[in-house]
């Protein structure tokens, strides 16, 4: 079960929000441990990108609403 606070990083990552760096790290190792997130390996660093199972979950969730 995720937090809503994962659920909203889920959401921010999915919507590639620029303010990334900002999120929450524990959320996000979280979300990867759940396989719903996987961390890209930039030349600058890493970034957060959400996986198909993150998708599926989003639209879930939208569904439902």
């Amino acid at each position: 079960m995720l937090t809503p606070h994962e659920v909203a990083t889920l959401m921010l990552i999915e919507d590639a929000a620029p303010n990334l760096a900002d999120l929450d790290r524990a959320a996000i190792q979280a979300l990867v441990e759940r396989q719903l997130v996987h961390l890209e390996n930039l030349g600058c660093g890493r970034r957060p990108s959400i996986t198909t199972r993150g998708s599926d979950i989003l639209h879930a969730l939208a569904k439902s609403h």
